[in-house]
């Protein structure tokens, strides 16, 4: 019998550690589960080497084992559990996408799962991508099935899809739970390429406003504000002109003071965002945030919608499809409505309490998750909310495109401008008293 320390989640969600002895990886996996526990990193104990004999006075080198075996922190020193090297390694989601549906294809055309995983290794795929294949397939060699051996993985796959697919084993249909989360990762990466692509270019006329503006203030109103001195000798000069030279001179004397002082509030916008009040005040205010706030809460509603249906109907129980629905939620807001559901749910209650008094979701979606659950019909309904979202974030992002770009425009348009005015405007003043002497000679 072996020892394996693991980490595993309760169908709350909650983590927990301990260890188990068990005849190999496989039969360890089998039984954390039966205890309802999911798996999310397990490794062997290795035994200790022999120690030497100890010094007079002083314990042997690692006689501490079956101390800290108790404490069963997996950051022990004396403890060394040899975790695979893919374990860190990262797979892109174009290529999980796209092994989702080669693997689908191959089950729904009747290849064996381990038939349908060594075809799949032939494949060019990532390397991080082919370990893990290599790791499934002596997984399921070794007696767990596709889901349990899958959760030695947690880096690629997460719970929204190992619970799918332990849905989908249990039931029978695995190539149909395939088929859903490929059309579950296309979508969602789909969304997200076209709010990434809406901000391209907003992105790039700010960072030119900025290059140029200090390009200006920089290197080109201290040669203008040099002409000025020689020229008119001291002379007033126009009010903009003297913020602007001010403006400039300060940028150049405190260049350093400014780039320490925008790293530092970076840095304090990072710390202050992994703070659990901090992040729920920083989503808070993207959601409430013209413009940007109403794409970023229809994305929300449509990733809410969309897992959550797809979760139920792939057979996943209501409860733990709350919980991994919450867990794969980026904003913090969000997070609390779907927590507050999953408690009322747990108590007996209803969906549609809970999504109304939550503020985030609009009465069209209360509605029609109380219709479906009313008709026993609620993963249709939520599919449906999630497709008529989707269009809806089609026609955010042509909204939010539409607006920052004239805007942005606009302010580098005032900016430039501003500045070119500020310098021509002395220029006149100059060229006017050249003409006034000389008319006078």
């Amino acid at each position: 019998m072996a020892t394996f320390q693991y980490i595993a989640k309760d169908s709350a969600g909650q983590e927990s550690r301990g260890t188990i002895e068990a005849g190999d990886r496989a039969s360890a996996i089998a039984s954390i589960r039966a205890n309802g526990l999911f798996p999310t990193a397990i490794g062997e104990v290795k035994s200790a080497p022999a120690a030497a004999p100890a010094k007079a006075g002083k314990p042997a080198k690692g006689a501490k084992p079956a101390k800290a075996a108790k404490k069963g922190g997996l950051g022990s020193k004396e403890i060394n559990i040899k975790l695979p090297k893919w374990l860190m390694g990262k797979v892109s989601a174009k290529d999980l996408t796209a092994f989702t549906r080669q693997l689908a294809t191959l089950v729904n055309a009747g290849l064996p799962l381990m038939r349908c995983i060594e075809v799949l290794k032939k494949q060019k795929m990532a390397p991080a991508m082919m370990d893990c294949l290599n790791g499934i397939s002596e997984g399921i060699a070794g007696g767990a099935t596709f889901s349990e051996s899958l959760t030695a993985y947690p880096k690629i796959f997460d719970n929204l899809y190992v619970n799918m697919v332990k849905a989908g084993e249990a039931g029978g249909v695995l190539e149909v739970v395939l088929n859903r989360l490929a059309e579950f990762a296309e979508k969602a990466q789909k969304i997200k390429n076209k709010v990434k692509g809406a901000m391209i270019y907003p992105a790039v006329v700010l960072f030119a406003a900025i290059g140029i503006t200090g390009f200006l203030l920089v290197t080109v109103i201290p040669k203008f504000q040099q002409v000025f001195n020689d020229i008119l000798g001291g002379q007033s000069l126009p009010a903009v002109t003297e913020f602007v030279i001010a403006v400039s001179e300060y940028v150049q004397h405190n260049g350093l003071q400014i780039l320490v002082g925008a790293a530092a509030l970076f840095v304090m916008y990072k710390v202050f965002a992994k703070t659990k009040f901090g992040s729920y005040q920083i989503d808070k205010f993207r959601i409430s945030v013209p413009i940007i706030g109403t794409l970023i809460r229809r994305t929300a509603i449509s990733q809410f919608s969309r897992t959550l249906g797809t979760l139920l109907a792939s057979g996943v129980p209501i409860l733990q499809a709350l919980v991994i629905v919450r867990d794969t939620t980026g904003n913090q807001v969000v997070r609390n409505a779907i927590q507050t559901v999953h408690d009322a749910v747990k108590e007996g209650e209803s969906m549609t309490d809970p999504l109304a008094a939550s503020g985030v979701f609009p009465p069209m979606v209360v509605s029609m998750v109380q219709v479906g659950e009313e008709t026993g019909a609620l993963s249709d309904m939520l599919t449906r909310v999630a497709n008529t979202y989707d269009d809806e974030v089609d026609n955010a992002v042509a909204g939010m495109t539409a607006a920052i770009e004239p805007a942005l425009i606009i302010f580098l348009a005032v900016v430039v401008g501003t500045i070119v005015i500020a310098m021509f405007l002395p220029m006149i003043k100059i060229i006017s008293s050249v003409s006034g002497a000389g008319a006078g000679t």
